[in-house]
């Protein structure tokens, strides 16, 4: 391996984002965070949209000062949540600010959809999951609405690539973002033609698939003279987070093991070669979403500590401001297996008053109310992790063997009842680490990409020597496994 090198990670959330310095060495990855800035929706006539060039001008500040920090660095990477995209025009600037995956717009497009398509041969030709806020229920959205702005647009760019555009002025769409647009063909990783021409969408405002690891071109003048810096290189890392997190799951020397990316959304699931488009993953709603090194990340989106923090929200504005390591302290002292609920029912998705409507799905399921803020958090992570469980017997199910070990990495590790609750429900060891697995994996995609390391196995090699891992054993497996039959069979 090469000298120590510096990349700076631009990791974007849908509650925040950072800018990373990343170190690498021949055996280590050390990272340090440089800048912080608060996320999320704001309303523009009425609906939810990403304040964009709030968030550019964020990062601007953040990648400035990392180059300062750095004085030599060998590369810039951005990831994102997935699916939603901006428009540019003619001129290449930016029609209006993108909308927000949980905006009200696509209420009922998938099955306006399914009427032009059936939902198997949508199945059939992208692999992926149906979720209501899927770039191509937002797309055809659009369409039925007569959008203008979807009639001036040139380009279409998702949200890691369009601020990355806004760097380096390169189109592009880095494969692990793209896949999870539903527009892709994942045996092919390319746009699905028989999609968007079913469907009536552009396909010429469709940017060209780049894999993951691209070295896309150099930040232009004018950003380098704003920011105060050198020249660059912006790479096309796993642009969607999930796919920098799977990066840097340390599975050293394993097999049979899956991975839990956990933060807002928990995405479980198994790292295969190629596609697995059948009757069993339409059945069970699996995803086929893209990797590095042309791997497959098969996997199932679960609402995961949404619920959590919108309550959390929510109990703010009411006057009450705790921590979580406070809420998970209350979780932890309540009853256990009071109550239950699906955390991917519908009514959760939206922003809102969430302890009401859990409360709201808890009555209408023949249940009480919960008035404790404790309880009602129990319930949700004991929920959570019975999901979990029924997710991972599915994933056993389509991939034909058993799983040994579930790694969790991201933010949602720091909540240790959940990790624990997680290894009880599934009856199976669980390693967590590390927090940072997200802007972890995009420094070392960008490190493979400068050719300072060789794979994606390396990548993982160095995870496992950079960061503290936990593991959790599982308990009360009898009493966890009585619950689930009791609400999953």
């Amino acid at each position: 391996m090469a000298d120590e090198k510096k990349y700076i990670a631009v990791d974007l959330g849908a509650e925040s984002g950072r800018v990373m310095l990343g170190t690498v060495s021949a055996d280590k990855v050390i990272l340090e965070e440089i800048h912080r800035f608060g996320n999320g929706p704001i309303e523009e006539n009425g609906s939810l949209r990403w304040d964009f060039h709030r968030l550019l001008k964020e990062i601007k500040v953040g990648i400035g000062k990392a180059a300062k920090a750095a004085g030599n660095t060998a590369g810039i990477g951005i990831d994102s949540w997935g699916v939603d995209f901006g428009l540019l025009d003619a001129d290449g600037e930016l029609i209006e600010n993108p909308y927000h995956y949980r905006d009200s717009r696509t209420n009922g497009i998938t099955e306006k959809a399914f009427e032009m398509m059936s939902k198997r041969d949508i199945y059939e030709n992208t692999g992926l999951q149906f979720l209501p806020f899927n770039s191509v229920y937002q797309l055809l959205a659009m369409r039925l609405s007569n959008s203008p702005t979807l009639a001036r647009a040139k380009h279409l760019i998702f949200i890691a690539d369009l601020f990355s555009y806004f760097l380096c002025g390169k189109v592009f769409a880095e494969y692990s973002l793209a896949s999870t647009s539903q527009f892709m063909d994942m045996r092919t990783g390319q746009w699905s033609k028989k999609i968007l021409d079913t469907l009536t969408l552009p396909i010429d405002i469709m940017p060209e698939i780049v894999e993951s690891g691209t070295v896309v071109g150099p930040l232009t003048a004018e950003v380098m003279n704003e920011i105060g810096c050198e020249s660059i290189p912006v790479i096309a890392i796993a642009s969607h987070d999930t796919g920098s997190a799977v990066v840097a799951v340390p599975a050293v020397g394993e097999s049979n093991w899956a991975y839990l990316s956990s933060g807002t959304w928990s995405l479980m699931g198994i790292e295969v070669p190629q596609a697995i488009i059948d009757d069993k993953t339409f059945a069970y709603d699996f995803t086929n979403e893209g990797g590095v090194e042309n791997t497959i990340r098969l996997l199932k989106n679960i609402m995961g500590l949404w619920l959590m923090q919108e309550c959390r929200r929510q109990w703010q504005r009411e006057g009450t401001d705790l921590s979580y390591a406070e809420l998970a302290a209350m979780a932890e002292k309540a009853e256990p297996f009071t109550h239950h609920i699906d955390v991917d029912d519908g009514s959760f998705l939206a922003p809102g008053d969430m302890p009401k409507r859990i409360n709201d799905y808890l009555v209408k399921t023949g249940q009480k109310p919960i008035d404790d803020k404790g309880q009602m958090l129990r319930a949700v992570l004991e929920s959570l992790a019975l999901k979990y469980r029924s997710v991972m017997e599915a994933m056993e199910d389509v991939a034909g063997k058993k799983i040994n070990t579930l790694h969790i990495v991201g933010g949602g590790i720091q909540n240790e009842l959940l990790c624990q609750f997680t290894a009880n429900a599934l009856g199976k060891k669980v390693i967590t680490g590390p927090v940072e697995a997200t802007a972890s994996g995009n420094i070392l995609v960008q490190a493979r990409a400068a050719g300072q390391i060789k794979s994606l196995a390396e990548a993982r090699e160095i995870l496992s020597n950079s960061f503290e891992l936990k593991e959790y054993e599982p308990q009360q497996t009898s009493l966890w496994t009585e619950q689930y039959e009791k609400h999953h069979k």
